[in-house]
């Protein structure tokens, strides 16, 4: 049961994956801001979690959350990308 629940989660975050690497979503998401590889990056951040990987999550997670608060700080403190 446990391998069946892991390959589904892994299957959403492939098409996941695929979605956010699809150029016509990647320019909807630029126009708000949001910065594919980061997207990417926190998806992975959030793979690991699920697949039970706290390390690995942790650096995805803290590296994509640090860069958007980074971002953020340097703009004007709305839109993150």
């Amino acid at each position: 049961m446990e391998n069946r629940i892991v390959a589904e989660i892994d299957q959403l975050f492939d098409e996941l994956e695929q979605l956010l690497k699809n150029p016509d979503v990647g320019a909807e998401l630029a126009g708000k801001g949001v910065n594919v590889s980061l997207a990417l990056t926190l998806a992975d951040g959030m793979r690991a979690y699920l697949r039970g990987d706290k390390k690995q999550a942790v650096a995805d997670l803290g590296t994509a959350t640090e860069e958007i608060a980074a971002r953020m700080k340097l703009g004007s403190g709305g839109q993150a990308s």
